[in-house]
């Protein structure tokens, strides 16, 4: 493929014929908020919020319900130990996040957002009825056994098979999380039009407000499924988020007269890999020794965007340390102190985690409308801080919840070991945990929001899906990096000192808190070095250039450079130049042509720029 196109110019029959050619995909207005009652959990429209229930509220409401207590139903059904039980969970949740990349390439090349959302529902719900039938007949569990039992290891252990058809379940929902995770958002975001103002606003808010309301969700699985499954049955608490999760998949085809579908248009994936392919094959050609002709050469954008951005993923893995810890220990902690909560409620200690998403609900909203808007007033800069000092502050909240995590733990120890009763646990309240979950859910505002946000806006239209398998790509290099639980626990029980034990009373957690502590202070050290580098284009230096650049565009949707013979055309960057000339500024300006800006933004133009790249 040539850099330069010469020969290629649309007439105004191709336009006319890309602009009248109608599907149901491109000729539907995008309906904005009125298609987020299918996909999301609110339908926004001008100042009204209206709570309604929506396919992506349930399937999280699903998923989260069947993991909120996950941990212990593995040590009190199953009989496994503490350390074993959290390798399986962050083995799991390495697979769920390592699939949605998958899931990115399968919606990119070959069958779209909407039915790669379908299949991964349909995933999920055959994952979470399997998950279901292990809690509702005993053969699939080991038999019971009791508390003390449990506390010496005297248990019967999980056979083969039952083994086998857990990891089965969890296979199936990893399997549906590759298809909804990535997707979501992005699909989500296509029912945006970003060339009207309501629009722009719309998406804007959009990724708090996303935010936010897997917060709600998350509040209602660690109380309200939490207290079934551990006061009535487990059985009845999977039940109820596998009957939400066919609900959500009834509503999400409700919708489908309202969304608009963006066609796949394949996979940057493999267009990276047959960069490769054409290099090794070319790798014995001579440099050419006059550059002259490649002066104007624009280099691939989607492939040079994910070496750019590369640094992000590296530094965010050990930044995520921290709440993949405070996801697994907080509730063994818990379940050694105080449990009461005044004279007559006792807290699950699978729901300590709403402490964290209170935090959550009360300062994401009061942070999106008004922390935001004082801060641009100082800043003079949309959102008030870049979206990298936002990931930053969240790491730094990572670190301060580890020390403080480690601290509390001192104190919740020896207090056990002073003052416990023949139990083990400590006469502390469970509320001596509300500082580090406090901590955790800043550091989830600033990091993991941030990170949505950052690499939903990095990347264009048809690399979202990328994007978003990217963040739960990090997600899931950090549940591997957890492993190094398994490490301690071993090195440090050939020391004689073991960190990790059975009995949380006798072990050295808090020794574990300092060290991922230290970690993810080196981390911070790296992420320093890498924000200082401008290597994040897309909204950066890549912008920046192609304002300066880009001097019009006429009804062809072709641009000319200041600098560049005006009677050649370079179709290779023509959609990545479209849609930043709107953020440039320079093409939603003349409102004397709005069928030229349809035209332009047409996704029909796709096929005639492809010929010509050919």
């Amino acid at each position: 493929m040539s850099g330069t196109c010469s020969s290629f110019s649309p007439s105004e029959e191709e336009i006319g014929a890309a602009d009248l050619q109608d599907t149901n995909t491109n000729q539907r207005k995008p309906a904005g908020w009125k298609a987020m009652p299918f996909v999301l959990a609110y339908l926004v429209k001008r100042v009204w919020l209206f709570p309604s229930a929506g396919n992506e509220t349930f399937e999280r409401l699903a998923s989260f319900g069947l993991m909120a207590n996950f941990m212990v139903y593995l040590q009190s059904e199953y009989h496994m130990n503490q350390v074993k039980a959290a390798t399986l969970l962050n083995t799991w949740s390495a697979a769920s996040n390592f699939a949605p990349v998958i899931g990115a390439y399968v919606s990119d090349a070959f069958i779209g957002k909407f039915w790669t959302i379908a299949f991964g529902s349909f995933s999920s719900l055959l994952g979470m009825i399997i998950m279901t039938v292990t809690a509702l007949l005993p053969q699939l569990r080991p038999p019971p056994c009791s508390h003390e039992g449990q506390l010496h290891g005297q248990c019967v252990g999980q056979n083969k098979a039952q083994l086998g058809i857990l990891i089965a379940s969890l296979c199936w929902l990893s399997i549906g999380t590759g298809g909804i995770r990535p997707c979501s958002i992005p699909f989500s975001v296509d029912q945006f039009d970003l060339t009207t103002e309501e629009g722009r606003k719309g998406n804007n808010s959009f990724y708090n407000l996303y935010y936010t309301t897997q917060t709600i969700v998350l509040l209602i699985t660690q109380t309200v499924v939490v207290y079934i499954q551990n006061v009535i049955s487990w059985a009845l608490g999977f039940g109820i988020p596998t009957l939400c999760m066919l609900f959500a998949i009834v509503l999400f085809f409700v919708g489908t007269k309202v969304y608009i579908y963006i066609k796949p248009e394949g996979s940057v994936f493999a267009a990276v890999a047959q960069v490769f392919v054409a290099a090794y094959k070319k790798r014995q050609l001579n440099l050419p020794v006059d550059e002259v002709d490649g002066q104007f050469y624009n280099p691939p954008f989607s492939r040079s965007l994910l070496l750019e951005l590369h640094p992000t993923r590296q530094y965010s893995v050990l930044g995520f340390l921290a709440m993949n810890q405070q996801g697994t220990f907080t509730v063994a902690q818990a379940l050694k102190m105080d449990l009461h909560f005044g004279p007559s409620i006792k807290i699950p200690a699978g729901s300590v985690g709403v402490i964290t998403l209170i935090a959550i609900a009360i300062w994401l909203p009061f942070y999106d409308g008004v922390v935001v808007a004082a801060l641009e007033e100082v800043t003079k800069q949309e959102g008030g801080i870049t979206l990298l000092q936002r990931i930053g502050i969240g790491n730094l909240f990572s670190i301060l919840t580890m020390l403080v995590s480690g601290f509390i733990e001192t104190e919740r120890r020896l207090s056990a070991l002073s003052h416990g009763g023949t139990d083990g646990i400590a006469p502390m309240t469970v509320m001596w945990l509300t500082p580090q979950l406090i901590l955790i859910g800043f550091s989830e505002i600033f990091s993991i929001v941030g990170l949505i946000e950052f690499y939903n806006k990095q990347f264009p239209e048809h690399m979202r899906s990328i994007g978003n398998s990217l963040i739960y790509l990090t997600f899931s290099f950090a549940s591997y990096a957890s492993s190094v639980i398994s490490v301690v626990h071993d090195v440090s029980a050939r020391h004689g000192s073991n960190w990790l034990s059975n009995d949380i009373n006798t072990s050295k957690l808090d020794y574990f808190y300092f060290l991922i502590a230290g970690i993810s202070s080196l981390n911070f050290l790296f992420f320093l070095f890498c924000a200082r580098r401008p290597v994040f284009g897309h909204d950066q230096k890549l912008g920046t250039e192609m304002c300066e650049d880009l001097s019009k565009i006429d009804i062809r949707g072709v641009y000319y450079s200041k600098t560049k013979d005006k009677d050649k055309v370079y179709p290779d960057t023509l959609i990545l130049n479209i849609e930043w000339l709107d953020k440039c500024g320079k093409l939603n300006r003349d409102e004397n042509h709005p069928k030229q800006l349809r035209r332009l933004l047409s996704p029909k133009l796709h096929g005639p720029l492809k010929k010509a790249r050919q």
